[in-house]
């Protein structure tokens, strides 16, 4: 593929570049929204407030949901000018985070297995900014191994009653809504009878605990589903099918987390270096290489992916690619921005350099090998369903 932008994808960058200049930088605030919370400035709670408030000035202004077509509340564009405005958008560090799941994983997929009220009733408030979603999948024995999950969905009249536990929850205490995945029939193996559920974090028998992390914060939480009655016509695609609607939503999963993340952390990364002097440095200079390569490849692989979408192609394997590659990159990121600052980089904010803001990506990094898929899981995905390599023995 050429990966020149066409005139009308060069037309569609300047509109959105125009736009960003001038509505990303907010009166009195820095413009870079993400820099707060990551250099510990912001609460996650005042991050996830700060990206409802500018999820609305996206929909407002007709940038939200730029591939969604224009009968969900979108734009109708193509996957690639998505891919376009995320890259651009980087650039700003906007906050944007808390909405990933929503309208990167569980918009696509109620498009693609909703019934017509579901997603008319739960695709506007996403892209307006007014509705957080979490993902109810990862359980305390059912991890990597998701299939193996033991919440229980039992039918009860026109409800199903849910009792178990989930574990690994971003912004669960921030959420309206969860996708939630529940066995409604214990005597199917594996992937069959399994149901996706929409449900309310707010409802009755629903505990939502924090878990603290390395960096202070509480991104991640438990879940407790006690009794938690769930409307039938709350089950997303059919009943037992279940494994369908999770297997398009982790797809969507590793293309969300990786798209557009980490298109200007090379250019910043550049200015910490002049700042410390160490630009000129021999061993800086070859491993800065290797992260705008990574960077570079990153890139190459979202715009193969969104040009794939464009031909009606639904994220599949290589998605696994790309979320390893990311993965690893925001790895090799953090231990280069560290090592630079050498023993300033056990400082923290504010005695850190650049607010401390880099001390917290790395300790983020840890999670993005684990989050969406661990990369274990994701290079078995690429041995068996790319490389054609036998199944793993389970």
């Amino acid at each position: 593929m050429d990966f020149d932008d066409t005139p009308e994808e060069a037309a569609f960058r300047a509109e959105a570049r125009t736009w960003l200049a001038a509505n990303a930088v907010a009166k009195g605030d820095s413009g870079d929204f993400s820099t707060g919370y990551f250099s510990g400035e912001m609460t996650t709670a005042a991050y996830v407030e700060r990206c409802r408030w500018w999820q609305g000035c996206l929909h407002a202004a007709g940038w939200a949901g730029i591939s969604w077509p224009r009968q969900f509340g979108g734009r109708g564009a193509k996957p690639i000018e998505e891919a376009i405005f995320a890259e651009e958008q980087a650039r700003f560090g906007v906050s944007v985070g808390a909405f990933a799941v929503a309208i990167g994983m569980v918009g696509p997929t109620l498009m693609q297995h909703g019934t017509p009220d579901q997603q008319a009733r739960w695709l506007a408030p996403m892209l307006r900014g007014e509705e957080v979603w979490c993902q109810l999948f990862s359980e305390p024995e059912a991890g990597s191994d998701l299939a193996s999950l033991r919440t229980r969905a039992v039918r009860d009249g026109g409800e199903f009653v849910v009792d178990g536990q989930k574990v690994w929850t971003s912004n669960a205490q921030h959420s309206e809504w969860g996708i939630l995945l529940a066995r409604t029939d214990p005597a199917s193996g594996a992937h069959a009878g399994i149901t996706a559920f929409a449900v309310r974090m707010d409802g009755p028998g629903v505990d939502v605990r924090p878990l603290r992390q390395l960096n202070g914060e509480a991104h991640f939480n438990e879940v407790f589903l006690d009794g938690v009655r769930i409307a039938a016509d709350q089950v997303l695609g059919e009943v037992d099918e279940g494994w369908k609607v999770a297997r398009a939503t982790l797809s969507n999963e590793r293309v969300a987390i990786a798209g557009g993340s980490g298109v200007s952390d090379p250019e910043r990364l550049r200015a910490l270096a002049r700042e410390l002097g160490v630009h000129h440095d021999a061993v800086f200079r070859q491993r800065f290489a290797q992260i705008h390569i990574s960077n570079e490849l990153l890139r190459y692989l979202k715009l193969r992916t969104r040009t794939a979408m464009s031909k009606g192609a639904r994220p599949g394997p290589e998605a696994s690619i790309m979320k390893l590659s990311y993965s690893r990159y925001v790895k090799a990121l953090g231990d280069l921005a560290l090592s630079m600052q050498g023993a300033r980089g056990q400082l923290e904010h504010p005695d850190a350099s650049a607010d401390g803001v880099w001390q917290q990506k790395f300790l983020n990094a840890v999670q993005t090998s684990i989050g969406g898929g661990t990369d274990e899981i994701q290079r078995n995905i690429i041995g068996e369903r790319v490389l054609g390599l036998p199944r793993d023995a389970r």
